[in-house]
């Protein structure tokens, strides 16, 4: 995971842009003209947002297409951009394997949940888990998991926002920093507070276009650079990798070690199920006005994601061939610079088009970021006032007016404790943080709608259970891995307590989330309510009475 989710791979692309400070100006007013647009678009975005319907879901007024474009914007992270290009461009075939993963995953979520979901359920997850259960428990089970997951995530994406924005403002004091990490978190609260659903939607899906074009623009480039003969740009990236044809083969990044095999396993599967339990991408499926919408939007997300996941191929073997692996980790160990080499490559090193593909790379990236971040907030806030504040403080009294006011205010809340954390983990490793995230979706919020959609026998014990359970063993087993520590690459690299061997905790958390949720279920003294099993089936699988 290391590779592809984490904003640290932003960070080299920082570096590089800051080197050439007689273009700083450029990539600054790049930067400014986009934090207006975006801001200017969640303002009038907020002039619109008069109901609870349009806070959360955006008034359901979203074309599949719209959504689809702020599903494929909310997923495609900077680092994802980054990150592949750099795995693809240091290990070839595995390198590739990121970009499979990421895109199974959304055959899941079409195929299992999107539907039912939007059909089930009016804001949150929370809704479809407390329909058939008892309220308080579960939608405070679910409340917990969906905060716990979101600030994860964000907290990742926010400490690289903010060391991206210092490095590209040549600011290098601590204090300086932590104040850049503060502004990335006020507008991160400006635009949830001000645009809710229908603000972060629409700067998503404008993140979403400039992030396709600027993948589109450097592969015509190298594909041009090569006559647009995919076969030479292969052969040129093996040849020049010094692997030969096992560049182009499985097994030169997982295939060295056993431990190495059950991590890719392990990783694989947290990815390709983590998607479909992610809080910012579910409550996605509840802005489109029908079920048959939410399978569309999300049709065409899977189509925006796998032409972006194609170009990663051409962007990755690209640097390989271009650049060289040695130029490539001399950067970064980790090739997390891959892609903005590349770019200064094919605008001309040292030129003023190799410093504009770099400003270009830049805004990107920090648009990316925005977008992602503001997604998240959405979702832990709104998780927040609807399910813990409006059901379990209030029991369902609460009037729309003050629930949109809870929600505002734990935007507020969660931002603040974002910006803190973010600027402790201003220099640490963050990407056990984001794999972390996957992995406590995965274990703790897709055995649990699963089992609520499918299985009658399911009852409030196993959803605690299974909530619990998954996000405990999630939090745990990484806290114990390499990730945390023992490691040159952990987050604190001189002391060692990792006793669990793999880097991501998928493999035993996951089967564990549904073991315990299959287990409280049985033992429950608790009757399960075959009547409203009923009812929820029928919603789920037809859209009659949804919201």
């Amino acid at each position: 995971m290391s590779a592809a989710h984490t904003p640290h791979a932003v960070i080299q692309l920082a570096a590089e842009a800051s080197s050439t400070s007689e273009h700083r100006p450029l990539i600054i007013t790049l930067f400014a003209v986009f934090v207006a647009a975006t801001l200017g678009i969640t303002v009038w975005a907020g002039r619109q947002t008069k109901s609870a319907s349009d806070f959360y879901a955006g008034g359901r007024q979203f074309t599949a297409f719209q959504n689809g474009l702020a599903v494929s914007g909310d997923y495609m992270s900077a680092a994802s951009f980054l990150g592949i290009a750099g795995a693809i461009a240091l290990f070839g075939y595995d390198g590739f394997l990121y970009s499979i993963g990421f895109l199974v995953a959304w055959l899941v979520a079409l195929l299992l949940v999107a539907e039912p979901l939007r059909n089930s359920g009016r804001y949150t997850m929370g809704d479809v888990l407390a329909y058939r259960m008892r309220q308080r428990p579960v939608r405070t089970a679910a409340g917990v998991s969906t905060i716990v997951v979101s600030i994860f995530y964000l907290l990742a994406q926010m400490a690289g926002a903010g060391v991206l924005v210092a490095l590209l403002l040549g600011i290098t004091s601590d204090a300086g920093k932590i104040l850049i990490v503060a502004l990335v978190g006020v507008l991160m609260i400006l635009y949830v507070t001000i645009g809710g659903m229908k603000g972060t939607t629409w700067v998503q899906m404008v993140k979403a276009v400039l992030l396709i074009a600027g993948a589109l623009l450097m592969t015509l480039m190298v594909l041009w650079k090569f006559d647009f003969n995919v076969s030479d740009l292969l052969g040129t990236a093996a040849e020049k990798s010094g692997q030969g044809s096992a560049f182009l083969e499985p097994g030169l990044k997982y295939g060295v070690t056993d431990v190495s095999k059950l991590d890719f396993i392990s990783l694989g599967i947290a990815l390709v199920l983590g998607t479909a339990g992610l809080p910012h991408i579910l409550i996605r499926f509840y802005t489109v006005p029908t079920a048959k919408a939410a399978r569309k939007s999300v049709n065409w997300a899977i189509g925006i994601i796998g032409a972006f996941y194609l170009m990663t191929i051409a962007l990755g073997f690209g640097a390989a061939a271009l650049i060289g692996p040695e130029e490539i980790k001399a950067k970064n160990p980790a090739g997390n610079a891959a892609a903005p080499q590349l770019a200064e490559y094919l605008g001309g090193l040292g030129t003023t088009g190799g410093a504009v593909m770099l400003a270009v790379i830049s805004a990107v990236a920090f648009a990316t970021i925005l977008a992602v971040v503001a997604g998240l907030t959405l979702a832990s806030s709104s998780s927040f006032a609807h399910d813990i504040y409006a059901n379990v403080i209030r029991r369902g009294k609460a009037t729309e007016k003050e629930e949109m006011r809870a929600a505002r205010w734990a935007t507020v809340a969660i931002g603040i404790v974002s910006i803190g954390l973010g600027a402790m983990a201003r220099d640490l490793n963050v990407a056990g943080l984001v794999a972390l995230a996957f992995a406590v979706a995965a274990s703790a919020n897709l055995p649990t709608i699963l089992y609520s959609l499918f299985w009658k026998r399911f009852t409030t014990q196993g959803a605690l259970w299974s909530i619990y359970g998954g996000l405990a063993s999630s939090v745990l087993l990484v806290l114990f891995s390499p990730v945390v520590s023992g490691k040159a690459s952990s987050m604190f690299p001189d002391v060692d307590f990792a006793w669990f061997p793999l880097e991501n905790p998928g493999l035993i958390s996951i089967p564990l989330g549904f073991l315990l949720g299959w287990v409280g279920s049985v033992l429950s003294k608790e009757e399960p309510d075959k009547g409203k099993y009923a009812e929820l089936e029928v919603k789920s699988l037809t859209g009659t009475g949804a919201h």
